[in-house]
Order: structure tokens, then sequence, then C-alpha cells
């Protein structure tokens, strides 16, 4: 019996370090850029959207204790990445050019 290598691997149109918008939620429409992919829950966390209230408890004498804001994770779904011609959230297509497949907009062609 031959495994397959690459089960449970998933692959995902957005990538760290894209600028994204939120589509639905308290954070509709607001842009921020993806920090870190949560591939297990299918998810992103965007810097300054999501925010949360986390207890956090005192470690040593220098660190303060307290309710902090950290980000939550997003579904991957919620949001869309922007395209920087049109500047609003698009869908991604894919595109070769020589050897290279790269991401590209679906509205106006531009490379993301």
């Amino acid at each position: 019996m031959v495994k397959n290598v690459n089960v449970g691997k998933k692959k995902y149109k957005i990538h760290k370090g894209d600028t994204v918008q939120v589509l639905s939620g308290k954070d509709k429409g607001k842009q921020g850029e993806i920090v870190r992919m949560v591939t297990k829950k299918d998810s992103v966390i965007v810097s300054g959207l999501n925010l949360v209230k986390k207890a956090v408890k005192r470690r040593s004498q220098q660190d303060q204790g307290g309710i902090i804001e950290v980000e939550a994770p997003l579904h991957v779904s919620k949001v869309g990445i922007v395209c920087k011609k049109c500047s609003r959230p698009v869908r991604i297509g894919y595109k070769f050019d020589g050897d290279k497949k790269i991401r590209v907009c679906r509205k106006c062609g531009e490379a993301l």
C-alpha cells in the first residue's frame, strides 16, 4: 500500500505578509497585514485586527500581569486579499510566467 505524502497539507491562496481586508464580523472593512497563518484551524492572524482582551498572570517581579489586548485568529474565508492597483478585496487567479506560477488579480490582472 502506497502512502500519500501530501494528505493533510492544505494550500492557501493568501500568504504571510499579504495585505487583507476583513469581509465580515466586528472588524468588517478594516485592512491589515497577515502576521501568522494558523493552518490547523484554517485561520490567519492579522495585525491590529480582531483584538480580544486576555488575562495574563504575573511571571516575575519585572513582568506585569493584568489584562492585555491580543490579536485573535480570523477564519481564512472572512478575509480577502487587497489588490494594490484596484485597492479593494479581490479573488486570486494564477498565471504562469515561464516556469514560475504567480498570483494575479482576477479583476485587473495585476500581479499580487
